[in-house]
């Protein structure tokens, strides 16, 4: 059975390999007419489907539609796109029907709707003018016209207002008289929030702001610097014209060199003021004034190149801070790599490469102690890593990559060759910075002649920071396969020797990181275990002590960490580690200070202890075939004798222990730290590292009793920006945890205030396809909740285009997903575009709802004839169509009234007395059968809405006469 007009997308099979019927569209296509395809395209969008009315309209206007025609389709496109709030394309459509018929009113109508929701008003006046001298007795064209210019004149009201406001201020900010004052800082302030509206912005700019706010720059106060800063913000955003004539003003070299300055609060607000600027000049005006953009705008690229070009000169620019390299990194991240795959187009990639790759890589190749000729932070290398990485994973094609490869050799080579010992440090630095980013760089770099030799020969310097730079090169070359065997063999004894006997904790604690690494090669893997059992074990308490100790500085003691997360696949070392309060106590503290490239490391970490990476069972006939053709076959653990064959799970990994874990984690504070982890604005937290925390956050609330507590540190919170940026692994993990939160505790408490509309698209992404069958329940009965709260949260499911998804889930095969789909219709129905679906003809809705009210799971009856009774409630006229939908219309409304379950019974009655009270018709029809009787019978028993609802259905009856009081008022 299919419904016609629902217009849903395939549903996923539940069952693996269980085909299922695909869904046909309400409208298949067929060769038609432009009258025909019109027509179908205006039944579309009475559905409500817009989407698919504008495919109809397009495909008459190619079959050769005549002018008039054309001015139609045109118009009614552009009524699609008001629907869809897109607003520009509304615009150029109501624009292309005027073009073919300059006296279309409704053309100009919708075009007026168009601009005033762009901000255009004085364009829109102009249409709507229009529209009453072609009309003028038209009420709805007067009384728009009325709103629109009242809007006018409070925007002329609010504009001349704030002219003697804007100069007042700059007065007093500018007054040296006035430094320090309590009456300067709120001038600044207000000159902040004014630039935040878009009105106010524009004041600002066109009464000579951006030459007064370089005043204030210039005072190098940083107070002073923050507020004009903050208000630049104001003027740039969104605004391609403001952008490129504030540049002008200031000049792009000086908004660069801002970064640079030693105030961090300074060079933040510098950071995000060029953020801004880039995103203007990227995507265009938004908003208001876009009418003069194209007299003001030459060429946006040619901008963008010169902004990104002070900012490669700034990287190895002696003088800047480190914190001001670090923000410029960052930038360049955001900014320079494609948003999307999609997007053909790299060519500022390969620019950057070509322009900046050596500056980078010099960025990556500086040390922080003792400091060198540029200033770097302990971030700065990481940060160079994940550019490299973002750079070299936006190249397209192999030759792309070479070149890539060989401006990275070339610049290591130089640095190797001929610049004695400091330069073989600079370029095995260099070749670290490459393989915690692009690591085939990496690895070609380690392939280069006399790398990996003097990586060794340098393990054993008699110089501290000799040894640092090797053995972390040692390190971070262990993880890569192409040197797992020349490392072992060479590496394994040399930074056992240096834990032995080293007298340094610096260098001790890094032997042990790369022991950790080596230990770990095998993962789960039994067989590829590199040491004596125990060993681990040992190796992990000497990691724990060294984190405890808090005499290291923060960025020794995050190696401790490094070292952890990789003995943590081992299950005792897990188990240790959770009992340790102390060490899980220094975790959490680490992991909020100002060491941001720990987070990786602490994420991974609790990602082990969590056991929340994917795992799946090996088939055993494919592990016999391996073993046959002599590959590789992981070994089961030992202590996992009774585990299920090939298990890779000890004892101490069984579901049971997993949540004890999960319950020392959540009594330390672990929600807490990676909320504080989410909100840090480091480029250290990639995508990766989000996906991380999702799978921990997702391991977290798994027991609903654990939902509580993570809701109480914070969880909810940090979960929706995890789930609306990252991976798409992580994304959906971290909306399925937001699922789990919404369904077991009330929305409104765990995501306070307008949190609550965010959590809405996460979880309509649950319901796609690709989604497993757990995942498309648990959204589903999430957004049911969400549905039940308010016709603000349905409206913004009924935005994010989930009705057909949830139609098509009304089909599932699996009954549980069918039940949840139909319960979130039930919710929906209250808003009136639902109710607008079901009341269009030709589609069959209203059957299947009828028809779900007789089927034998209880609780899939319970949610269908609950929904039938808000629709029969809200839109009487669905009564008289009940009785056509199905033969079996009578049987079902009389199971349900003698329906031993009293919810089903009181639904049924409430369906009965709606089509009662709809038609006297339909009343005979119910009173002429068995109804009557039984609803005499649910009348006379106790007091209870059943028995309101039938004492009610019998009386409309008496009302139309088609049956009397008896003797005794019965």
């Amino acid at each position: 059975m299919t419904v016609s007009g629902a217009g849903s997308p395939e549903p996923r099979p539940v069952v693996p390999g269980l085909p299922h019927p695909r869904r046909l569209h309400p409208f298949p296509p067929q060769a038609s007419s432009v009258e025909q395809l019109r027509k179908e395209g205006n039944e579309l969008f009475k559905c409500g489907d817009y989407e698919g009315a504008l495919t109809a309209y397009t495909q008459a206007l190619g079959l050769g539609a005549t002018p008039q025609d054309q001015a139609i389709l045109h118009r009614n496109r552009a009524a699609c796109h008001l629907k869809l709030e897109d607003y520009d394309k509304a615009e150029t459509e109501a624009s292309k029907a005027i073009e073919k018929d300059g006296g279309d009113v409704k053309a100009l109508y919708r075009r007026s709707q168009a601009l005033e929701k762009l901000g255009r008003l004085d364009q829109a006046v102009l249409d709507l003018q229009r529209c009453v001298s072609l009309e003028p007795k038209n009420k709805v064209f007067q009384e728009a016209l009325r709103n629109i210019g009242g809007q006018i004149q409070e925007k002329v009201r609010y504009m001349s207002s704030t002219d003697a406001k804007v100069e007042q201020m700059f007065q007093i900010l500018l007054d040296p008289q006035e430094k320090g004052t309590e009456k300067k800082q709120k001038a600044s302030q207000n000159l902040v929030v004014l630039a935040r509206e878009d009105a106010g912005a524009e004041k600002i700019f066109r009464s000579n702001g951006v030459q007064l706010l370089q005043c204030l720059l210039d005072t190098g106060e940083a107070d002073l610097m923050l507020a004009a800063l903050r208000t630049l913000v104001g003027i740039c955003s969104e605004h391609q014209s403001r952008t490129v004539a504030t540049l002008s003003v200031l000049g792009t070299r000086r908004v660069v060199s801002i970064l640079g300055v030693e105030n961090q609060a300074v060079s933040l607000a510098a950071c995000h003021l060029l953020h801004v600027m880039f995103d203007a000049l990227k995507e265009g005006v938004k908003k208001g004034f876009r009418g003069k953009e194209g007299a003001i705008i030459v060429d946006p690229a040619r901008e963008l190149k010169v902004l990104i070009s002070n900012l490669l000169e700034l990287l190895t620019e002696v003088g800047v801070s480190g914190q001001g390299r670090d923000n410029a990194l960052t930038l360049l991240i955001k900014v320079v790599p494609r948003k999307s795959v999609k997007d053909p187009n790299n060519s500022l990639t390969l620019w950057v490469i070509d322009q900046g790759l050596k500056k980078i890589l010099e960025v990556g190749g500086s040390v922080q102690d003792p400091p060198g000729e540029l200033t770097v932070t302990a971030n700065s290398r990481m940060s160079a890593s994940i550019l490299l990485s973002k750079l070299f994973d936006d190249l397209k094609c192999d030759a792309e990559r070479e070149n890539f490869h060989r401006l990275c050799e070339n610049y290591i080579k130089s640095w190797f060759e001929g610049h004695g010992l400091a330069g073989k440090l600079r370029a095995i630095q260099t070749v670290s910075c490459l393989l915690q980013g692009p690591c085939d760089a990496g690895n070609r770099a380690l392939e280069l002649s006399g790398v990996m030799e003097s990586v060794i020969a340098l393990c054993a310097s008699e110089q501290e920071e000799e040894q640092l730079v090797a053995v972390e090169a040692l390190i971070h070359a262990a993880g890569k396969a192409k040197r797992a065997s020349f490392i072992t063999a060479n590496g394994v004894s040399l930074l056992k020797d240096l834990y032995k006997h080293s007298e340094k904790d610096s260098i001790r604690i890094r032997a042990l990181v790369g022991l950790c690494k080596l230990g770990s090669a095998g993962g789960t893997d039994f067989s590829m275990k590199q040491f004596a059992e125990g060993s681990t074990l040992k190796l992990a308490k000497q990691c724990r002590k060294w984190l405890c100790n808090d005499q290291i500085d923060a960025g020794t003691r995050r190696w401790a960490v490094e070292g952890l997360a990789y003995l943590t696949f081992d299950a005792d070392v897990k188990e240790e580690f959770v009992e340790d309060e102390a060490a899980l106590k220094a975790l959490v503290q680490l992991s909020r200070s100002e060491e941001r490239s720990v987070l990786f490391a602490v994420a991974s970490a609790l990602v082990n202890c969590t056991n929340s990476y994917d795992y799946e069972e090996p088939d055993p006939k494919m592990v016999e075939l391996a073993k046959y053709a002599k590959q590789h076959v992981p070994e089961q653990h030992p202590k996992s004798a009774e585990a299920p064959l090939l298990s890779c799970l000890p004892p101490q990994d069984k579901p049971s222990f997993v949540r004890a874990r999960v319950k020392k984690l959540l009594a330390a504070g672990v929600v807490s730290a990676m909320t504080c982890m989410v909100k840090t604005e480091s480029p250290v937290l990639t995508n990766s590292c989000r996906e991380l925390l999702s799978r921990v956050f997702l391991a977290l609330v798994e027991e609903v009793e654990d939902r509580g507590t993570v809701v109480a540190q914070g969880g909810g919170k940090a979960l929706l920006p995890l789930a609306l940026e990252g991976t798409d692994v992580g994304q959906t993990k971290a909306a399925q945890a937001l699922a789990k939160l919404t369904i077991t505790s009330n929305p409104e408490m765990t995501f306070p205030g307008e949190r609550i509309y965010e959590v809405v698209r996460p979880l309509v992404s649950l319901l796609h396809l690709n989604c497993s069958g757990l995942q498309n329940f648990e959204a589903l009965m999430a957004l049911t909740n969400l549905a039940g709260i308010s016709e603000r949260l349905r409206q913004k499911i009924l935005k994010e285009k989930a009705v057909p998804m949830i139609e098509g889930y009304m089909f599932e095969e699996h009954e549980m997903i069918r039940r949840a789909a139909t319960e979130c219709m039930c919710n929906l129905a209250m808003s009136k575009e639902v109710q607008d679906l079901f009341e269009a003809k030709g589609n069959d809705r209203l059957k299947l709802l009828v028809l779900y009210s007789g089927e034998d799971d209880e609780l899939l009856r319970q949610a269908a004839a609950g929904g039938l009774a808000m629709l029969t409630s809200m839109r009487p006229s669905l009564c008289s169509r009940i009785p056509q939908v199905t033969t079996h219309w009578l049987e079902i409304l009389q199971a349900l009234l003698l329906s031993p379950n009293q919810e089903l019974q009181h639904r049924g009655a409430v369906v009965v007395l709606n089509m009662v009270e709809a038609s006297r018709e339909i009343a005979s029809t119910l009173i002429e059968s068995e109804v009557l009787e039984i609803l005499s019978v649910l009348a006379k028993g106790k007091e209870s809405p059943i028995t309101r609802a039938a004492a009610a259905c019998l009386e409309k009856a008496v009302e139309y006469g088609l049956i009397k009081l008896n003797q005794d008022g019965d």
